[in-house]
């Protein structure tokens, strides 16, 4: 607290200073908390210390060696694999083969020598016997072939042409305005029209109008414009004095020298000096970045929230 001036809670603009409500306890922070501190407290679960691997039981959880399967059939691979050598033999009618000579090394591309069969003829390069060719007879004419190709050209098909019947020019006009002349014959007096038929809400032109249109308004009688101002004279330059305005320089009057009186201090009953009260004071405000850390890091998530 300063000796002279304003207090630290004058300075703050707090009425005055917040209570302490608590049991005398130190704060503890939730920051970086275990979750939970019994178990960094006291005695824990003591196994009885390390073992090192060796040959003997005491490294295990069991105090014995247990089986992985009780009662299951031991097999032995050797044993197995001389019994089916010996299964096999038994299939054998004779002696093992044996070559009467050594192996016998090809003398070329082509040659059959070193092997154990012959040449075989269907791999011989020796041309088969090519019977002679006998060219398929021709076929039934009737006639001889007719030269064209069908479009333009008469008697080419197998029936007979089509006879030619003339075709009145513009049939179908023709035969539209006999339709046509038929109908307006039959046809008593003109359509049918109504003058009660409903009407659109909205009409095609939106400018249309049933009511007739207002007279003309005649237009204001034109006010006459006035002269625009033009000075006497080009405008005069400061020169040190006033002679540059529209009115002279005011005249001075000598005021006479007036002492001002000082401001009378107000005191209450016991005295002391009365203090207005002071304006608006401040009050302490949390930054946002502080804001946001603390929406960010709560109790349910200070382990795994991440801070940058």
């Amino acid at each position: 607290m300063p000796t002279e001036g304003k207090t630290d809670m004058e300075r703050i603009g707090l009425f005055s200073e917040m209570e302490y409500v608590n049991i005398g306890d130190k704060y503890a922070s939730h920051y970086m908390r275990p979750f939970n501190e019994a178990a960094s407290k006291n005695r824990q679960i003591l196994p009885g210390g390390s073992k090192m691997l060796s040959a003997l039981q005491a490294g295990y959880f069991e105090p014995q060696f247990v089986r992985v399967f009780e009662g299951e059939a031991y097999s032995n691979p050797v044993q197995l694999r001389r019994q089916y050598r010996l299964a096999e033999s038994k299939k054998n009618l004779g002696k093992a083969f044996l070559p009467s000579n050594g192996d016998k090394l090809p003398c070329g591309l082509g040659s059959y020598f070193g092997t154990i069969g012959g040449p075989f003829p269907y791999f011989s390069a020796q041309l088969k016997a090519i019977e002679r060719y006998v060219p398929p007879g021709k076929n039934l004419y009737t006639n001889p072939g007719k030269k064209g190709t069908g479009y333009g050209y008469p008697n080419l098909t197998i029936g007979k042409q089509y006879p030619h019947s003339a075709d009145v020019y513009e049939i179908g006009r023709i035969n539209a305005k006999k339709a046509h002349e038929v109908h307006q014959n039959l046809v008593k007096g003109g359509p049918f029209k109504l003058s009660l038929c409903p009407r659109e809400y909205f009409d095609v032109n939106p400018y249309h109008d049933d009511k007739p249109l207002p007279p003309v308004k005649k237009p204001p009688p034109e006010k006459p414009i006035a002269s625009p101002f033009k000075p006497s004279s080009p405008s005069k330059k400061p020169g040190g004095m006033k002679a540059g305005t529209f009115d002279p320089y005011p005249s001075h009057s000598a005021d006479p020298y007036v002492i001002k009186r000082s401001k009378a201090i107000t005191t209450n009953k016991e005295g002391q000096i009365f203090h207005p009260s002071p304006g608006p004071k401040s009050r302490p405000v949390t930054s946002i970045m502080a804001l946001n850390i603390t929406r960010s890091l709560n109790i349910m998530n200070y382990k795994t929230a991440h801070l940058t």
